[in-house]
């Protein structure tokens, strides 16, 4: 399953950003104005953009905007730069300057793919020499945008736009669970719980992205609960797997039950290699042999959700930590997308699956973590390695993916 993409429209305020949101979606979504902050919080609208596919599009408040409160929405949308998948920095009247060097600053620090766009071109036209000097030097797409367009024109400038997008964005683009795992025919038993943390009447994400990729991938997935395990692997019904995976909660259980020359491993760990740092995830497991007491470990959770007795990352992980390490831990949690705050006193950090968020929110997110060096894990990893199954739990990967 594609992830949700995440563009902003960025620039000051009254550079058109609304009205190219209501171009490119076809309605009068996003309020129009000639007047300027008209745009004070973020607005946002799914959009299904060829190309690309889900998109989230959101027009963002100018990053020129004034006064106390202005200053306020400035700062909202420069934090936005943190959580996008893609960047579209508009400028008009050929003036590109400090806000939009800035802008494009704050991109290439958070390695987010952006084109730029001249707007307004039907009240002054993009000057073409200006327009080739910013596309060289920032080694992307200056598009010329006007709203005054006879159909045809508009047609064309949208294939364009969508062209441009999906080119720029393609080598950010999480890739599936399954890539070079499960080919076409291959079989798949997935395990999935019915416990207290599944929502009511549905499958959690990471279940439901692993069925529909392994549909993509033309393979045959095989639904069913812990406890049909053993009459499965006995029963001459089932054919036998390529592979089975798990929910990293009970792995120690499943992995008791598959025999040892079937391939096991969980949905956190095939997410953490889609789309996390998957070898700093590998780099971190080794901090855990010197955790010692006094330590402090953060918990990262990519969503908000109501914590049972059974919380994966708020309970279950703490206590198999502390006993295997015999140490008294100090653990912190961030949920959602919060800031982490300083995490320089922090001896590791835990990231959850991340199913929620996409893959350039993820590396935005830890970005703070790795550049200070400080180790960094994933759930469903950890939750093997404290199980002594890891090394069987990554073995599908050959050379780690």
């Amino acid at each position: 399953m594609a992830e949700i993409v995440n563009m902003a429209f960025l620039g000051r305020r009254n550079v058109g950003k609304s009205s190219l949101m209501n171009f490119i979606i076809g309605q009068n979504y996003s309020i129009v104005s000639d007047t300027p902050g008209t745009t004070t919080d973020a607005v946002k609208k799914r959009f299904e953009m060829p190309g690309t596919g889900a998109v989230t599009l959101i027009d963002s408040a100018g990053v020129d905007d004034d006064g106390d409160l202005g200053r306020l929405r400035v700062a909202k949308s420069r934090e936005l730069i943190k959580h996008i998948d893609f960047a579209v920095v508009l400028y008009s009247a050929n003036e590109f300057g400090h806000y939009e060097k800035n802008i494009v600053s704050l991109l290439r620090k958070y390695d987010v793919p952006f084109i730029i766009l001249h707007s307004q071109s039907d009240i002054i036209p993009m000057d073409r020499t200006s327009a080739d000097r910013i596309s060289s030097l920032y080694g992307t797409d200056v598009i010329e945008f006007s709203c005054c367009l006879e159909e045809e024109e508009s047609t064309v400038l949208k294939e364009r736009f969508f062209s441009a997008v999906s080119s720029r964005l393609e080598p950010y683009v999480q890739k599936g669970m399954f890539e070079g795992i499960v080919h076409e025919g291959d079989i798949v038993w997935l395990v999935c719980p019915i416990d207290s943390e599944a929502p009511e009447g549905r499958l959690i994400l990471p279940q439901v992205m692993a069925v529909r990729d392994i549909l993509d991938r033309r393979g045959y997935a095989f639904v069913m609960q812990p406890e049909q395990m053993e009459s499965a692997v006995r029963s001459s019904l089932f054919p036998k797997p390529d592979l089975v995976v798990v929910d990293s909660q009970i792995f120690g259980k499943v992995e008791k039950i598959v025999p040892e020359d079937w391939n096991l491993t969980s949905f956190s760990i095939l997410l953490a290699r889609s789309k996390g740092p998957f070898e700093k995830y590998i780099e971190g497991l080794d901090k855990i042999k010197s955790l010692g007491d006094g330590d402090r470990i953060l918990i990262l959770e990519s969503c908000s959700h109501h914590s049972s007795c059974d919380d994966i990352g708020r309970v279950k992980i703490p206590a198999l930590l502390r006993k295997f390490t015999g140490a008294d831990l100090d653990f912190d949690i961030v949920s959602g997308l919060d800031e982490t705050g300083e995490v320089s006193g922090y001896s590791m950090v835990i990231q959850c699956g991340a199913c929620m968020i996409t893959r350039r929110q993820l590396v935005s997110r830890l970005k703070e973590v790795t550049d200070a060096g400080i180790p960094v894990v994933n759930y469903g990893m950890i939750l093997a390695y404290l199980n002594g199954i890891y090394e069987r739990s990554v073995a599908i990967f050959g050379n780690r993916g």
